[in-house]
């Protein structure tokens, strides 16, 4: 459902970021600044005709208009906390197979680190800390579009933090 308050809200932060005024944009758009006031409010709605031009002055989209410029998800693919788990191990899997001094595993262990400022080692040797991977992991596959089960969620960490963390991020974003 469309909510006009968002919607204006929406118009109103996009409009002042271009630098334009209510009457401006009304000229644009072939109607009243009083139109454009009322759009603002969230009394009334733009017609649908008048989106796609509102939209190109605005410069966004009109999903991002009638968002309310909040993001939709669409889902790339499911997966699971078992899955999340299954890639965080594989790091301590590359060490076996190819042993921790293979520059693949150097590398990769590097790369991690340097990006998200760690040691993964050490995390991965802690159940507690190694959770916490699996809990990044989880979050980040969510904000990149992939649908995790809330009940999934639930069942599969260990300390109820984790379980607490990951889920209300899932409620939040996963809308």
């Amino acid at each position: 459902m469309i909510d006009a308050q968002k919607v204006g809200g929406q118009i109103r932060v996009l409009r002042k970021n271009k630098g334009i005024t209510q009457t401006e944009l009304g000229d644009r758009l072939g109607v009243s600044f009083q139109a454009v006031s009322k759009w603002e409010r969230g009394e009334t709605l733009p017609d649908t005709a008048l989106l796609p031009a509102l939209a190109d002055v605005l410069e966004t989209t009109i999903d991002n208009i009638l968002l309310g410029g909040e993001k939709r998800m669409r889902y790339e693919r499911h997966a699971t906390v078992a899955q999340m788990k299954e890639g965080i191990e594989c790091f301590a899997r590359i060490g076996e197979l190819l042993g921790k001094d293979s520059l693949f595993y150097i590398g990769a262990l590097e790369g991690v680190d340097r990006k998200m400022n760690l040691e993964t080692e050490k995390y991965l040797a802690d159940p507690y800390s190694k959770e916490a991977l699996i809990a990044e992991a989880t979050v980040q596959a969510i904000q990149n579009g992939t649908y995790v089960d809330l009940t999934d969620i639930q069942k599969s960490f260990t300390h109820p933090h984790w379980v607490k963390v990951v889920t209300d991020f899932a409620k939040k974003y996963q809308k």
